[in-house]
């Protein structure tokens, strides 16, 4: 499914915590008020999801069975949690330990400012927010509660995009658990880092992990009709920059024809086995004329994840940022570390792979051309050739550790290139890692980060921090506070906290 569908579809449920000592008449101002906080949350434009108003919580038996429906509703992705009153905490024992879904803890009050010559103790029992809230977060730290805490006015502005970042972070969550990656071929032969426990993911992480041979594509490639591919040729012609004598090169239109018969058959075979995410190999082409670059530069753009080589755990997480992403400004692709600009004082680095980057990051319409390979032993593939304009981005890796999932996250500053570079026929960017590119490349290579990223100029570090709580992965940060020794030491205190966690 497209991100932007899930958007229309996914809630928050946002649950009231009050208690029934203070009387029906506070408790029915209780649930008006929160129907109100519900409502504003709903309609702002930071907000991505709906925002639910669920019952008023005064008992343990109310808080287990709303827990129990946000569990199994398939549409709901995250409850909000918000003491409204006081709300002695041991009622919510039962329900915490049978929450499945993320929980954020909005540290709120209904009303922004004090009355101060109205004042009294009929509104102080109202909103007891300040110590309600207390309360409700000594049972989280009790519990050892994985959760989110905004504390804010619920009208303001920055509560408000605190609030729908990480709703976006919890729907890509919600959309990797049953998530399926499909993988053409197996990964790259005598490669470390793109192997994995699968098993481990499925168990942990919710998406599950399958390949697939060659011939299922092929065989659907080969039936395709010429009026399907004629009119993906038209696409192409419409959308990029599509030079006449590419056109006009018999060779060339074959090998563009090939291209679009690639796409179509990737896009039916991975909508009917309702994939989100794929791999491929340009070790494992049997059957194929080329390798699978504009089409999967094209499956990127709508929202797939991709890995090379067959890098699942890359696909998964490009995947995952995609739905993070997906609306605001920037883009988000599949990406590696090619090469280093070292000269002094302006340091860089670019870019690019084979083919495979999406131009949801490009700049301007991009450039369709075909060019030779050097690899794979194939026809010259199709493929989209853009640079990346100035901004703010980030590189995230996720590797396995055996006994646990890392998250290597670098924020970067995305430069344009001062070079036309005529002679590199593949899209690229540049950026300058943060704190810089020697710390950045050491502690990157000190906490075994792969040389495949997912790239992003539309998120930042706090939201994948934010991601990595919620699916438990160890998250390890690079950026302008990092030394080398700070990463060496954080690695060797989180390897003693590993010896002891379960994440599932």
């Amino acid at each position: 499914m497209k991100p932007e569908a899930l958007y229309s579809r996914k809630e928050a449920w946002l649950l009231t915590g009050s208690q029934h000592l203070y009387g029906e008449e506070v408790l029915k101002e209780v649930r008006n008020n929160a129907i109100e906080v519900a409502a504003g949350l709903d309609s702002s434009d930071f907000v991505p999801v709906r925002i639910v108003f669920k019952d008023v919580l005064t008992n343990p038996d109310s808080i287990c069975k709303v827990i129990q429906e946000a569990n199994k509703d398939r549409n709901c992705i995250a409850v909000i949690a918000w003491m409204h009153t006081f709300s002695p905490a041991k009622m919510w024992i039962a329900g915490l330990k049978i929450l499945q879904q993320p929980i954020l803890h909005l540290h709120t009050q209904f009303n922004r400012d004090i009355p101060w010559d109205k004042i009294d103790m009929n509104f102080m029992n109202l909103n007891q927010s300040a110590h309600g809230g207390r309360e409700f977060g000594f049972i989280g730290a009790r519990m050892r509660l994985e959760r989110k805490i905004i504390a804010g006015h619920w009208e303001n502005g920055k509560v408000q995009k605190e609030l729908g970042r990480w709703l976006r972070v919890a729907l890509a969550w919600n959309d990797w658990q049953g998530m399926k990656v499909a993988r053409f071929g197996d990964n790259m032969r005598d490669v470390a880092v793109t192997e994995g426990d699968k098993v481990a993911a499925q168990v942990q992480l919710g998406y599950s992990v399958n390949g697939y041979g060659l011939g299922d594509l092929t065989d659907i490639i080969d039936g395709l009709p010429d009026d399907r591919i004629e009119a993906m040729l038209k696409q192409y012609l419409d959308q990029y920059q599509v030079p006449k004598k590419l056109i006009q090169n018999q060779d060339k239109k074959l090998r563009l024809w090939e291209a679009a018969a690639i796409e179509i058959g990737m896009r039916d075979f991975l909508e009917e086995g309702g994939f989100s995410a794929f791999t491929t190999n340009f070790e494992n082409l049997h059957g194929l004329s080329q390798l699978p670059g504009l089409a999967v530069q094209r499956l990127m753009a709508d929202g797939y994840g991709f890995g090379a080589e067959g890098d699942w755990k890359t696909a998964a997480l490009v995947r995952a940022m995609k739905v993070m992403s997906d609306g605001l400004p920037g883009g988000t692709s599949f990406m590696e570390d090619y090469t280093y600009h070292f000269h002094p004082g302006r340091m860089q680095v670019l870019g690019a792979h084979m083919l495979e980057i999406c131009p949801s990051i490009g700049l301007g319409k991009p450039l369709l051309e075909i060019y030779p390979l050097g690899i794979g032993g194939k026809m010259d593939p199709a493929r989209l050739i853009f640079n990346v304009g100035e901004g703010g981005g980030i590189n995230a890796s996720l590797i396995d550790l055996g006994n646990r999932f890392r998250m290597v996250i670098n924020p970067c500053e995305v430069l344009e290139p001062r070079e036309n570079l005529p002679n590199l026929p593949v899209a690229r960017v540049l950026w300058d890692p943060k704190p810089s590119l020697e710390t950045a490349a050491a502690a990157w290579i000190i906490a075994g980060g792969a040389h495949h990223t997912s790239f992003s100029m539309a998120l930042d570090a706090p939201m994948l921090r934010d991601f990595g709580e919620i699916a438990g992965l160890e998250a390890i940060v690079i950026d302008e506070n990092t030394s080398v020794d700070r990463i060496k030491e954080q690695l060797r205190w989180n390897e003693v906290y590993y010896q002891h966690y379960t994440p599932f």
